[in-house]
């Protein structure tokens, strides 16, 4: 959302994407680290660069958004999460824009799978990392026509992905 955000904004200042003599393009990386961990030099580089390029103060307001959210994701007290969402949502309306609304809309969408994988630390991660083996393992298969050979292989890159674990 913050890339989007840059490279609009870019777009409407200059008529053409970033380059590496723009600011805000070459502190692209600074957006998307997480603030707390910029040193002093990068963070003056990054206020720097918003004051040269950010005239709208939109990609400010987005970082801010983004911030709230990383912030609200680090949470896993009930208490806790509900006053970092209102925050997330508040900072994300206050923003105004399109992208920060779509971003607030993917959250309340997913917010129940969200809310579990905060509080209950359980997600699908496994789940959907088999699903990449198997279709990588389509994907470079060509088309089976033997279904117990295509489920034979899937079983074999599942097992050198997941590797040896030690017993317990």
């Amino acid at each position: 959302m913050v890339t989007q955000v840059r490279q609009r904004i870019t777009r409407q200042l200059h008529g053409r994407r970033g380059t590496a003599t723009d600011k805000v393009w070459a502190s692209r990386q600074l957006l998307l680290t997480g603030y707390e961990h910029l040193t002093v030099k990068q963070k003056a580089r990054f206020n720097a660069a918003l004051a040269a390029e950010d005239p709208t103060n939109e990609i400010a307001a987005a970082h801010a958004v983004k911030e709230r959210l990383r912030l609200l994701l680090a949470e896993h007290q009930p208490h806790q999460i509900r006053r970092r969402l209102y925050d997330f949502y508040d900072a994300a309306a206050r923003a105004d824009m399109e992208e920060t609304s779509r971003l607030a809309t993917t959250i309340d969408t997913w917010w129940p799978a969200v809310l579990v994988a905060l509080t209950e630390d359980v997600t699908n991660a496994r789940t959907e990392g088999f699903n990449r083996i198997i279709k990588q393992t389509k994907r470079v298969g060509c088309g089976f026509t033997n279904m117990d050979n295509y489920r034979r292989r899937i079983m074999v890159h599942i097992a050198l992905a997941r590797g040896q674990r030690p017993a317990a």
